[in-house]
């Protein structure tokens, strides 16, 4: 594993450096990034920082930076996203990434046809058309092979019917990405297809999944005798497991949530430090808790700069992201934890006023982790791509 940049390296992290110097003068705090988690970026923002941020990032073709050049993006090695993805995330900048560009797009540029790259990539590099994923299924989350939703063929067209489930931000998608099964003969992994639809598409509508905390993000999606043209496939047919593997290692190899745990620690030992009539009132007991959080973080991040040497020297990291994953939502689980002992009975206040320790930060971030051993890929999962993959035991 390499922890030092090169002297190439070192450059282009100045280089970063100096870009957030002259637009971001000063690092977030975590009410800003709040704001960001419960408005639209693309929203109307107080003094338009956020739509100047976004502005300043395209002019350097950096909402996309891990993109070639020639479809908008900014044509970085593995190396340099993750150099950039990290300093972004010291910073606490806001963030576009979304399905669209941190998953479809990155397909699109590998799988995609001509046509569907000239359809698709410009309006996901602008942000004027967002993307849902549909993968899982009521019967198929961790076991996703095993998925029912049907699309068969009929001449120039698929017809899609089934339902898809935990559909992020499926109510304000413009398309979707999604897995549906065209041979049901065949072995599992290998009569899937992936298919491009609009949502405005006859037929496929949307219902609500509230979530613990209150927030909307997740849906249930329905088609019902869809029709979606075969010109909206992306690779061969029944290939699109394979396309979609690829695309999962998009969204597990990401330094920033890691640095976020590191954010959200240093957010509990600043109140703490503000607040030491807490519900810990065991000064030593704060400290030590504190530091085993602090500590696991870091660990995160050697996770996670253990995968980018691997991508670095060409090769493709498989297990390694299975335990950075279960690694940071189990640790982010634990800071969850910490926060509200810290905060006591201070939790149970979830609104934004003077009873709310953080804001009600905290209390959010206890519930909705619940789900973060889950979502993604569960711990059970990744425990056995890490044990069949990394340490070559035989399946149970």
């Amino acid at each position: 594993m390499e922890l030092c940049d090169s002297a190439e390296e070192a450059s282009f992290r100045r280089q970063i450096r100096d870009f957030v110097g002259e637009h971001l003068p000063r690092p977030r705090s975590l009410y800003e990034v709040m704001a960001d988690s419960y408005a639209d970026a693309d929203a109307s923002d107080a003094g338009g920082f956020v739509q100047r941020w976004r502005q300043a990032l395209a002019e350097r073709n950096w909402l996309a930076p891990h993109w070639p050049k020639e479809y908008g993006g900014g044509g970085l090695t593995p190396i340099e996203q993750f150099i950039f993805n990290e300093e972004m995330a010291n910073v606490r900048a806001p963030s576009f990434a979304g399905a669209g560009l941190m998953m479809i797009g990155p397909t699109l540029v590998l799988y995609g046809t001509a046509e569907q790259k000239q359809q698709h990539l410009p309006g996901i590099t602008s942000g004027e058309v967002k993307w849902a994923q549909g993968y899982s299924e009521p019967g198929s989350g961790s076991d996703l092979a095993s998925l029912q939703t049907r699309a068969v063929r009929d001449g120039d067209d698929y017809v899609i019917n089934g339902q898809k489930i935990w559909s992020s931000g499926a109510h304000e998608a413009d398309w979707m990405f999604m897995l549906a099964r065209t041979d049901p003969d065949a072995p599992k992994h290998r009569g899937i297809s992936m298919l491009l639809l609009s949502m405005k598409t006859p037929g496929v509508s949307v219902r609500p999944l509230v979530n613990m905390a209150g927030e909307h993000h997740f849906n249930e999606t329905f088609f019902d005798n869809v029709r979606v043209p075969a010109s909206n496939r992306v690779g061969e047919e029944n290939r699109g497991w394979y396309i979609g593997a690829t695309l999962l290692d998009f969204e597990r190899s990401n330094i920033a949530r890691v640095i976020a745990l590191r954010h959200t620690v240093g957010d509990l030992l600043a109140f703490a430090h503000e607040h030491p009539e807490g519900q810990m009132r065991d000064s030593r007991t704060v400290r030590l808790e504190l530091a085993e959080r602090a500590i696991e973080a870091e660990i995160g991040r050697m996770f996670s700069y253990r995968i980018v040497t691997l991508q670095k020297r060409g090769q493709v990291p498989n297990y390694e992201a299975s335990m950075s994953k279960a690694w940071r939502s189990e640790t982010q689980q634990r800071i969850a934890q910490t926060g509200m002992k810290l905060i006591g009975l201070y939790g149970n206040a979830w609104d934004d006023g003077r009873w709310s320790p953080l804001r009600g930060y905290i209390s959010r971030m206890y519930v909705e982790t619940m789900s973060a051993t889950i979502a993604g890929g569960t711990s059970e999962i990744q425990r056995n791509v890490i044990a069949t993959r990394g340490l070559g035991l035989p399946r149970g």
